[in-house]
Protein backbone atom coordinates (compact mmCIF):
# COMPACT_ATOMS: atom_id res chain seq x y z
CA UNK A 1 0.00 0.00 0.00
CA UNK A 2 1.55 3.38 -1.03
CA UNK A 3 2.06 5.98 1.59
CA UNK A 4 -0.59 8.82 2.40
CA UNK A 5 0.68 12.14 2.45
CA UNK A 6 -2.31 15.30 3.00
CA UNK A 7 -0.44 18.65 1.33
CA UNK A 8 -1.62 21.47 3.48
CA UNK A 9 -1.42 24.75 1.63
CA UNK A 10 -3.87 27.88 0.68
CA UNK A 11 -1.66 28.32 -2.68
CA UNK A 12 -2.99 25.94 -5.54
CA UNK A 13 0.07 26.28 -7.73
CA UNK A 14 2.36 25.25 -4.71
CA UNK A 15 -0.24 22.05 -3.63
CA UNK A 16 0.05 21.03 -7.59
CA UNK A 17 4.32 21.25 -7.38
CA UNK A 18 4.09 19.41 -4.65
CA UNK A 19 1.77 16.97 -6.04
CA UNK A 20 3.94 16.33 -9.22
CA UNK A 21 6.88 15.59 -7.15
CA UNK A 22 5.44 12.76 -4.48
CA UNK A 23 3.16 11.30 -6.74
CA UNK A 24 6.30 10.30 -9.22
CA UNK A 25 7.79 8.45 -6.55
CA UNK A 26 4.28 6.11 -6.12
CA UNK A 27 3.37 8.31 -3.21
CA UNK A 28 -0.90 8.90 -2.80
CA UNK A 29 -1.55 12.61 -2.33
CA UNK A 30 -4.03 14.54 -0.46
CA UNK A 31 -4.86 18.15 -0.78
CA UNK A 32 -6.55 20.50 2.21
CA UNK A 33 -6.71 24.41 1.36
CA UNK A 34 -6.42 25.65 4.72
CA UNK A 35 -6.22 24.01 8.47
CA UNK A 36 -9.91 23.68 8.75
CA UNK A 37 -10.05 21.34 5.87
CA UNK A 38 -7.10 19.54 6.91
CA UNK A 39 -8.77 18.70 10.39
CA UNK A 40 -11.74 17.35 8.18
CA UNK A 41 -9.25 14.79 6.23
CA UNK A 42 -6.83 14.04 9.27
CA UNK A 43 -9.67 12.96 11.41
CA UNK A 44 -11.72 10.96 8.38
CA UNK A 45 -8.04 8.50 7.42
CA UNK A 46 -5.12 7.87 8.40
CA UNK A 47 -2.06 9.97 6.80
CA UNK A 48 1.89 8.73 6.80
CA UNK A 49 2.78 12.24 6.64
CA UNK A 50 1.19 15.61 6.78
CA UNK A 51 2.90 18.20 5.06
CA UNK A 52 1.68 21.69 7.00
CA UNK A 53 2.74 25.27 5.20
CA UNK A 54 3.67 27.89 8.26
CA UNK A 55 1.59 30.93 6.75
CA UNK A 56 -2.47 30.41 5.81
CA UNK A 57 -4.97 32.79 7.00
CA UNK A 58 -7.03 32.11 10.10
CA UNK A 59 -4.87 29.58 11.33
CA UNK A 60 -1.57 28.70 10.29
CA UNK A 61 0.79 25.56 10.13
CA UNK A 62 2.06 26.04 13.79
CA UNK A 63 -1.33 26.52 15.56
CA UNK A 64 -2.50 23.60 13.37
CA UNK A 65 -0.23 21.24 14.43
CA UNK A 66 -1.02 22.32 18.04
CA UNK A 67 -4.59 21.47 17.07
CA UNK A 68 -3.61 18.20 15.98
CA UNK A 69 -1.62 17.15 19.00
CA UNK A 70 -4.27 18.85 21.01
CA UNK A 71 -7.05 16.14 19.19
CA UNK A 72 -3.91 13.51 19.58
CA UNK A 73 -3.20 13.75 15.91
CA UNK A 74 0.39 11.85 16.00
CA UNK A 75 1.03 11.51 11.89
CA UNK A 76 4.18 13.29 11.37
CA UNK A 77 4.55 16.43 10.02
CA UNK A 78 6.73 18.49 8.09
CA UNK A 79 6.62 22.41 8.25
CA UNK A 80 7.10 24.29 5.44
CA UNK A 81 8.46 28.33 5.49
CA UNK A 82 8.98 30.85 3.26
CA UNK A 83 10.88 32.57 5.33
CA UNK A 84 14.98 32.60 5.93
CA UNK A 85 14.19 33.12 9.85
CA UNK A 86 12.63 30.17 11.52
CA UNK A 87 11.59 31.98 14.96
CA UNK A 88 9.15 29.44 15.77
CA UNK A 89 10.93 26.14 15.37
CA UNK A 90 11.76 25.48 18.89
CA UNK A 91 8.01 25.72 19.67
CA UNK A 92 7.11 23.67 16.79
CA UNK A 93 9.79 21.14 17.93
CA UNK A 94 7.52 21.10 20.83
CA UNK A 95 4.65 19.84 18.96
CA UNK A 96 6.65 17.33 16.99
CA UNK A 97 7.85 19.48 14.16
CA UNK A 98 11.29 17.99 13.34
CA UNK A 99 11.34 18.63 9.63
CA UNK A 100 11.78 22.11 8.14
CA UNK A 101 11.93 22.76 4.54
CA UNK A 102 12.14 26.52 3.26
CA UNK A 103 10.59 27.57 -0.22
CA UNK A 104 10.95 28.10 -3.01
CA UNK A 105 11.30 24.29 -2.85
CA UNK A 106 13.13 21.67 -5.19
CA UNK A 107 11.26 18.42 -6.48
CA UNK A 108 14.53 16.43 -5.67
CA UNK A 109 14.59 18.11 -1.72
CA UNK A 110 11.07 17.44 -1.25
CA UNK A 111 11.49 14.09 -2.41
CA UNK A 112 14.42 13.37 -0.27
CA UNK A 113 13.18 14.76 2.88
CA UNK A 114 9.88 12.68 2.74
CA UNK A 115 11.98 9.51 1.79
CA UNK A 116 13.31 9.96 5.30
CA UNK A 117 10.31 10.46 7.08
CA UNK A 118 8.81 7.70 5.99
CA UNK A 119 11.59 5.30 6.61
CA UNK A 120 11.97 6.91 9.83
CA UNK A 121 8.40 6.24 11.21
CA UNK A 122 7.96 2.49 9.19
CA UNK A 123 7.75 -0.30 11.41
CA UNK A 124 11.17 -1.73 12.43
CA UNK A 125 11.80 -5.60 12.08
CA UNK A 126 12.29 -7.45 15.15
CA UNK A 127 15.51 -8.73 14.46
CA UNK A 128 17.12 -5.42 14.32
CA UNK A 129 15.28 -4.03 18.03
CA UNK A 130 18.65 -3.72 19.08
CA UNK A 131 21.14 -2.85 16.54
CA UNK A 132 22.57 1.33 16.47
CA UNK A 133 20.76 2.31 13.72
CA UNK A 134 17.25 0.80 15.04
CA UNK A 135 17.55 2.92 18.10
CA UNK A 136 18.80 6.00 16.32
CA UNK A 137 15.87 5.80 13.61
CA UNK A 138 13.67 5.18 16.72
CA UNK A 139 14.58 8.03 18.77
CA UNK A 140 14.16 10.69 15.80
CA UNK A 141 10.48 8.53 15.60
CA UNK A 142 9.58 9.14 19.28
CA UNK A 143 10.83 12.72 19.06
CA UNK A 144 8.25 13.50 16.39
CA UNK A 145 5.33 11.43 18.19
CA UNK A 146 6.62 13.42 21.56
CA UNK A 147 7.93 10.37 23.22
CA UNK A 148 10.02 12.15 24.90
CA UNK A 149 10.30 9.25 28.15
CA UNK A 150 11.15 6.56 24.96
CA UNK A 151 13.31 8.96 23.01
CA UNK A 152 15.59 9.20 25.86
CA UNK A 153 15.67 5.11 26.01
CA UNK A 154 16.04 4.93 22.54
CA UNK A 155 19.67 6.90 23.03
CA UNK A 156 20.63 5.29 26.25
CA UNK A 157 20.73 2.31 24.05
CA UNK A 158 22.10 4.16 21.18
CA UNK A 159 25.17 4.83 23.13
CA UNK A 160 25.30 1.63 25.24
CA UNK A 161 26.14 0.16 21.60
CA UNK A 162 28.36 3.01 20.59
CA UNK A 163 29.79 5.35 23.32
CA UNK A 164 30.83 7.78 20.84
CA UNK A 165 28.16 8.60 18.79
CA UNK A 166 28.08 12.53 17.88
CA UNK A 167 24.92 11.53 16.59
CA UNK A 168 22.76 10.43 19.10
CA UNK A 169 24.56 13.16 21.63
CA UNK A 170 23.73 15.49 18.75
CA UNK A 171 19.78 14.19 19.09
CA UNK A 172 19.86 14.21 23.17
CA UNK A 173 21.04 17.77 23.38
CA UNK A 174 17.50 18.19 20.87
CA UNK A 175 15.75 16.33 23.06
CA UNK A 176 16.74 18.15 26.40
CA UNK A 177 15.87 21.31 24.14
CA UNK A 178 12.61 20.48 23.62
CA UNK A 179 12.12 19.87 27.33
CA UNK A 180 13.64 22.98 27.68
CA UNK A 181 16.56 22.07 29.44
CA UNK A 182 19.12 24.79 27.26
CA UNK A 183 21.92 24.02 29.90
CA UNK A 184 21.99 20.37 29.40
CA UNK A 185 20.99 20.67 25.39
CA UNK A 186 24.61 22.96 25.01
CA UNK A 187 26.37 20.44 26.82
CA UNK A 188 25.04 17.63 24.68
CA UNK A 189 25.43 19.38 21.83
CA UNK A 190 29.27 20.35 22.97
CA UNK A 191 30.31 16.79 23.39
CA UNK A 192 28.92 15.50 19.84
CA UNK A 193 31.59 18.74 18.85
CA UNK A 194 34.17 17.37 20.79
CA UNK A 195 34.09 14.34 19.24
CA UNK A 196 33.88 15.33 16.04
CA UNK A 197 34.57 18.81 15.70
CA UNK A 198 33.44 18.91 11.45
CA UNK A 199 30.23 17.33 12.40
CA UNK A 200 27.76 20.35 11.41
CA UNK A 201 24.45 19.34 13.21
CA UNK A 202 25.42 19.73 16.17
CA UNK A 203 27.32 23.26 15.26
CA UNK A 204 24.39 23.82 13.33
CA UNK A 205 22.45 23.68 16.58
CA UNK A 206 25.06 24.87 19.03
CA UNK A 207 24.51 28.28 16.66
CA UNK A 208 21.25 28.17 16.83
CA UNK A 209 20.84 28.46 21.24
CA UNK A 210 23.53 30.98 20.81
CA UNK A 211 21.39 33.10 18.33
CA UNK A 212 17.79 32.43 20.81
CA UNK A 213 20.19 33.79 23.70
CA UNK A 214 21.70 36.46 22.61
CA UNK A 215 19.12 38.05 19.66
CA UNK A 216 15.99 36.33 20.83
CA UNK A 217 15.70 34.37 17.66
CA UNK A 218 17.12 32.13 14.95
CA UNK A 219 17.59 31.36 11.29
CA UNK A 220 18.46 27.77 11.46
CA UNK A 221 15.72 24.91 12.60
CA UNK A 222 17.00 21.91 14.59
CA UNK A 223 19.58 19.48 13.21
CA UNK A 224 18.97 16.46 13.55
CA UNK A 225 21.77 15.03 11.47
CA UNK A 226 21.63 11.76 9.40
CA UNK A 227 18.67 10.03 8.17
Amino acid sequence: MSPKILIVDDERNVRLNYRIALETEGYEVFEAVSAANALEELLGRSFDLAILDMRMPAMDGLQLLAKMRELEITVPAMIVTAYSDVPHAVQAMKLGAIDFLQKPLRPEDLRRIVAEILKRHAPQKDHQAESYNSHIVAAKRCLNLRSFANARIHLVKALELNTKSVEAFNLAGVLAEMLEDVDKARKYYGQAIKLDKNYEPAQQNMRRLFELQHFGSSSEPFNLGGT
